[in-house]
């Protein structure tokens, strides 16, 4: 089960806050027993670009052997 302060990745688009399917976030809060987070992604240099709230399907853990993809914000 995905916890406070655990990175996860988004498994949707979030289009009004930027964000695409697989950026990082970190989850802040968890809602409910986990059907649904309080999530912060940040910029590669600390910088807040949203909190949203989300369900649970719209985020998944990180997995052991997965890589970083960037994207520039607009």
């Amino acid at each position: 089960m995905i916890q406070e302060l655990d990175r996860i990745l988004l498994t949707t688009n979030l289009p009004e806050y930027s964000l695409e399917h697989s950026d990082i976030g970190t989850v802040v809060l968890v809602h409910q027993g986990g059907k649904g987070y309080e999530v912060e992604c940040v910029t590669l240099d600390g910088e807040t670009v949203a909190i949203v709230s989300l369900h649970s399907i719209q985020v998944r853990p990180i997995g052991r052997r997965e890589i970083v993809r960037s994207q520039v914000m607009n």
